[in-house]
């Protein structure tokens, strides 16, 4: 009976395979020079174990901005970028389904019918034949060829897992980022709003002097440079705010033509405070660097999937055909023809073909591991960068305070004097440019420390609760 026999024979097999060799290098991420138990711009953060599966968290509503919060949960829905890197993974994740598929053997079958007859017929050939044929094949994995596949393809798999987060992450920060730039333009905005009406009523107030004969033409000339420059600028703060807006509204995969943020005229911005002790550990949330030691896995696998073609593949097929006068006979029918096959095909000469695959996914992982190593520093770099970043904007901040409430009341009395005729418009002008870009950088300052702390929280792949 060919039954029995195909059982022993496919035992055989699989207990060959299941104490075949894996000729992949034993997989070890790649190491790192000693790591500093802090950062040197935060001295009280500390470095503990990896912890890349730790939930992102919802950063960006550190900021208490509702419209930022809606805008940000759109990046992951509606972003393309973000829909591009997650169809790679979808893709990925099928590839690993098909290498996994290709463990098992392959069966196929058919069935066919057949009808004789005719005047000329004898009655023995007359009538209908049913049949149907069954093959499989199997490779046996003696190598660990197609284990180390889907040890290869898994790990792409979780690289690729790794870019979609680490896109949606880099959408919302740049998403984020871009938001409080508008914000701040705002801000400035309104700002120069009221500096304009300012200089409009010191053009009317020099008009009034010159037309008195009190104060000579140039005055007047320099009210009315003074109020010219003051609304170019704010054109210009105009054409800032349209391209942002433009941006958000790709980045959250709307319509630049359709797509408007209201101005929000009671500005009140909020910095996130950095813990004074945060673990170095959060370096390891970041998916780009999970992404990064997920290609170094899949590149050692890949070294055993070329080492195995060093020896032959071996391979077992089976036939088998049945024929009945009727479907229902068909099922009961005994095997009219079978046939049971094993063959091994194997490389005897490549001129050193299979030596340079080989030799090539070394390389492969080589340069992967040196990626993996580039992403760890960067990553240590991007959080010191910030780190310093933000302590000299905060401090920037109390500074540029006290600067610009020095300026204004610089102003107030450089205006006062005038009226009062003791000093000339010229004197007026320089403390009114001096308040107003002192008034300006108070602004910025705040919305420097807010986009760093957006970069920071970048920088550590996520909210660092």
């Amino acid at each position: 009976m060919i039954r029995p026999r195909l059982r022993q024979t496919g035992a055989l097999l699989v207990s060959a395979a299941l104490a075949g060799c894996n000729l992949a290098p034993s997989y070890r991420p790649p190491t790192m020079a000693a790591a500093p138990a802090a950062f040197k711009e935060a001295p009280g953060w500390s470095l503990a174990a990896p912890s890349d599966a730790v939930a992102k968290g919802e950063w960006w509503t550190l900021f208490g901005d509702p419209q930022l919060d809606a805008l940000a949960a759109k990046v992951a829905v509606s972003n393309q970028t973000v829909a591009q890197y997650r169809a790679a993974w979808s893709e990925a994740r099928a590839a690993t389904r098909g290498a996994r598929a290709a463990q098992f053997p392959t069966v196929t079958g058919g069935v066919g019918a057949t009808r004789s007859g005719g005047s000329g017929a004898s009655s023995g050939t007359k009538g209908t034949e049913v049949s149907a044929q069954l093959s499989a094949s199997w490779e046996a994995d003696l190598w660990g060829k197609l284990g180390n596949g889907v040890k290869e393809a898994s790990a792409s798999a979780e690289a690729s897992a790794g870019d979609l987060a680490n896109a949606t992450l880099s959408a919302r920060g740049a998403l984020a980022t871009d938001y409080l730039e508008l914000r701040g333009i705002d801000a400035q905005r309104s700002l120069l709003g009221a500096t304009v009406t300012a200089y409009q009523k010191a053009l009317e107030i020099t008009g009034n002097k010159y037309a008195a004969g009190t104060v000579a033409r140039s005055d007047v000339d320099t009210a009315q440079a003074a109020l010219s420059g003051a609304e170019a600028d704010r054109r210009d703060l105009d054409r800032q705010r349209a391209v942002l807006e433009h941006a958000i509204a790709v980045l959250a995969g709307e319509n630049p033509s359709t797509f408007a943020i209201a101005a929000d005229p009671a500005w009140t911005p909020v910095v996130p405070e950095v813990p004074s002790a945060l673990p170095a550990q959060i370096l390891e949330r970041r998916p780009d660097i999970a992404a990064a030691e997920r290609r170094v896995a899949a590149a050692n696998a890949d070294i055993g999937v070329q080492r195995a073609a060093y020896f032959p593949q071996v391979s077992l097929t089976a036939d088998g055909s049945l024929s009945a006068t009727s479907v229902g006979n068909l099922v009961t029918a005994p095997l009219s023809l079978w046939s049971l096959g094993m063959s091994a095909l194997g490389t005897l000469l490549d001129f050193g073909a299979n030596k340079a695959k080989v030799d090539q996914s070394r390389a492969a992982f080589d340069a992967a591991a040196a990626a993996y190593r580039q992403t760890v520093l960067t990553a240590f770099q991007q959080v010191e960068d910030n780190l310093a970043a933000g302590a000299a904007y905060a401090d920037e901040a109390g500074m540029r305070n006290t600067a610009s409430a020095a300026a204004d009341r610089a102003e107030t009395i450089a205006r006062n004097q005038y009226l009062a005729g003791t000093i000339d418009y010229s004197s007026v002008v320089v403390a009114q440019t001096t308040a107003y870009s002192a008034r300006q950088a108070r602004i910025q300052a705040v919305i420097d420390r807010q986009t760093t702390a957006v970069a920071l929280i970048l920088a550590l792949g996520g909210q660092w609760k």
